[in-house]
This record gives C-alpha cells, sequence and structure tokens, in this order.
C-alpha cells in the first residue's frame, strides 16, 4: 500500500495548495482523514512533477491507483493551461468516450418524459418547470434542513437494506449563497458529512427535499461513509480520495439521481421528475459535446430553447460556460448524462444485477469499466452513437 499511500499524500498537498489560494477544492471527500495538515505545494507544477513521478512507478499491477492518477494528471494539466482534446480529456477523467446519443434516441426519451408530464396534468411548454413545482408543497428557507433529514430518516433502512451497509455517519448542514451552478453539494471526509444548501440556486418544495435527501444523503453521505468503513477494515488497493475529476463519479451522480426512483417507484411525480431529468441531461449532454468540439453558441442555443423550452438565456449562458471553460465542470458535468441514462437502462431492463450494483456501490468506487463488467450485455457508458 505504499504507493497509494504516496499518490494520497501528494493529492491532499495539491489539494492544500489550492485551498490556499480560494481556488476550487481538489478533494471532494477524504475517505482517510489524516491526522495532520498535509503540506501544500508551492505550486500547480511542482504537484503535477509528483504526481508523474508516481505515475511512472505505477504498473498494470494496479490498475485502480493508475485510473485514478491517470485522471489527476491530466486535469491538473487542463488546470494549468494545456488545451487537450476533449474525448482524450473527459476519457481520462470520467472514464467513458463522450460518444453522445442518437436523434431517435433523445426524442425517444423525450416522449417518456412527456407522457410522464402529462398523466400529472403538465403540458411541455415554457411554463413547464413552474407547473411541475407547483405540483408540491413550497417549503420556506428556514424548514428545507428539517424537510431533508425527515426524508433520510424515513427512507434510511430502505436504503441501507439495498446497500447492504451500517455505516454511520455525522450530518452537517448548512445554508450559503454562492454564485454557482449548484444547488445542493455535499463533501466531508470520515463519517462526516457536509450538505451545503446554496440558496441562491435551491428549490424549496417537498419533493425536493425528498429527492435530495435521497440523492445527497442516502446517496453520497452514506455511500461515502460505507467507502470509509470499507477502508478501515480493510486493506483496499483503490485511493480512499474521492474527486469529482476522476472516474467513479459516473457512479456516484448516476446512481444518486436514481436513487429517489428506486426508492418511491410508484410516485408519479418521482417518477416524472426523473424522467424529465434524464431527458435534459441528456441534451446537456449533447449541448457539453457541441461545444467542446467546435459547435457555435448559436447552434447550441437553438438547440436548448428548441428541445426544453422552459430554460432561460441566462441558464444555457451557465451551461455552456461550465461545460466548456472550467476544467472541473468540463470533466465532472459529464458524469450526470452519461450516469443517469446508464443506471435508467439497468433500472429499465429488469433481469439485470440491480441488486449487485447497488451492493457493490457501496463497497468500492467503481469505475465505468468496472460497471460494465457487473453488466456486461448492458449499454456502453457515454452514449450510443
Amino acid at each position: 500500500m505504499h504507493l497509494r499511500n504516496a499518490v494520497e499524500d501528494v493529492v491532499r498537498r495539491w489539494d492544500a495548495l489550492e485551498r490556499s489560494h480560494s481556488e476550487a477544492p481538489v478533494i471532494d471527500f477524504d475517505c482517510a482523514p489524516p491526522a495532520n495538515e498535509p503540506r501544500p505545494f508551492e505550486n500547480r507544477i511542482a504537484a503535477l512533477d509528483e504526481l508523474s513521478r508516481l505515475g511512472s512507478d505505477t504498473n498494470k499491477q494496479h490498475p485502480a491507483l493508475r485510473v485514478q492518477l491517470d485522471a489527476h494528471i491530466t486535469y491538473l494539466r487542463a488546470l494549468i493551461g494545456e488545451q487537450l482534446p476533449f474525448d482524450h480529456y473527459i476519457s481520462m477523467t470520467q472514464g467513458c468516450v463522450p460518444r453522445g446519443w442518437t436523434a431517435d434516441y433523445v426524442e425517444h426519451r423525450a416522449q417518456i418524459a412527456k407522457d410522464a408530464l402529462k398523466s400529472l396534468g403538465i403540458s411541455w411548454d415554457n411554463d413547464t418547470w413552474v407547473n411541475i413545482r407547483n405540483l408540491s408543497e413550497q417549503l420556506a428557507a428556514v424548514d428545507v434542513a428539517s424537510a431533508i433529514r425527515e426524508y433520510a430518516d424515513r427512507y434510511e433502512p430502505t436504503i441501507r437494506g439495498l446497500a447492504n451497509t451500517n455505516a454511520e455517519f455525522n450530518l452537517t448542514i448548512e445554508d450559503v449563497e454562492v454564485d454557482a451552478y449548484w444547488s445542493y453539494w455535499l463533501d466531508g471526509s470520515g463519517h462526516d458529512a457536509r450538505l451545503r444548501i446554496n440558496k441562491k440556486n435551491a428549490s424549496f418544495s417537498r419533493v425536493d427535499a425528498y429527492r435530495f435527501a435521497l440523492h445527497e444523503v442516502l446517496g453520497h453521505a452514506l455511500q461515502y461513509s460505507s467507502l470509509t468503513a470499507q477502508a478501515e477494515s480493510n486493506a483496499v488497493e483503490w485511493p480512499r480520495i474521492l474527486a469529482v475529476h476522476c472516474p467513479h463519479q459516473v457512479l456516484f451522480e448516476g446512481l444518486a439521481q436514481v436513487l429517489p426512483w428506486i426508492a418511491s417507484p410508484e410516485d408519479e411525480i418521482v417518477t416524472a421528475r426523473t424522467r424529465l431529468d434524464h431527458f435534459t441531461n441528456l441534451i446537456r449532454g449533447q449541448i457539453h459535446i457541441l461545444l467542446n468540439r467546435g459547435a457555435t453558441v448559436f447552434n447550441c442555443r437553438d438547440l436548448a430553447r428548441r428541445q426544453v423550452p422552459w430554460w432561460t438565456d441566462e441558464e444555457i449562458t451557465r451551461e455552456f460556460h461550465d461545460r466548456s471553460k472550467n476544467p472541473q465542470f468540463k470533466s465532472y458535468l459529464w458524469a450526470y448524462p452519461a450516469g443517469i441514462d446508464w443506471f435508467t437502462k439497468l433500472i429499465e431492463a429488469g433481469d439485470t444485477p440491480l441488486a449487485e450494483v447497488l451492493r457493490e456501490a457501496y463497497r468500492r468506487p467503481l469505475t465505468p469499466t468496472e460497471l460494465h463488467e457487473l453488466w456486461p450485455t448492458g449499454p456502453v457508458i457515454g452514449g450510443n452513437q
């Protein structure tokens, strides 16, 4: 485990450097937090040199270590300023080729979402999102944290049973106001998780509180604490540091997006919201690919307006910037469409290893390659083109 520990030490020192300059953290969750604060690197080049040195020492006998090192090195090169080919960048960081989806498939998913909304009396137009929000009681900001805890407590036994985990976790919920795309974000270390609610973007309804209790608390917090417990009781080979630019993110975001649906399959509102999330993420994925392969903003804008008529120009502009200009989001945001598409198909197919995937997902951070090994007859992750 010497090499694994060395990689973790370097990533922690790189993370300390970024945080010292108020840049985006490298580490999203640390499953083996050190006793002492790491000493920051002097600069990013020094961190890259050390990661590259460790990369030359890593061979095919350490596949879990190799893929994470490759992801860290690739992301840091982009962060420093290297203009890497898009397909290579996504493949090395998220672990799957960004193939994208055919027009026929996207239209098929649009029709499924439209039918689910129609059953709730909601039409597909500029007011779709407003009407969806009105289906559920709106919560005051001061009541959101307690509602999330309430739903997490109610459904915790269900998810623990599916995941076969008894790991304990401590959850802190904070209100923040940040000019960023996210509404909710969970990070932390060991068995301690912090859920931040971005009041600038968050939608506070009963169904939102339920969905994010399943997504963030019983998805991410319980999952990360379960991985910590595995690392504490076993000599795991995988690096015990989780970062959003690494290939396990497709698992984390894919599963978290469908977990509310898995827990409440008969709830029509939850089903409709998941179906809509699936479709809109396919559109985001298409835009992600088009922008990074040279499409004009006019073509991408027209696609967004045509496919998702309730999106505002401000929302569209934010999507364009984050997916093309921000090295972290350019990698990380691909995990959402790639992940939700694969997990939706896993659920729909019926005779699939869904139960095994759920159990394994709370034991080790699975890459797209490892997900495929669990369901070898399933679809390719990252598109069907």
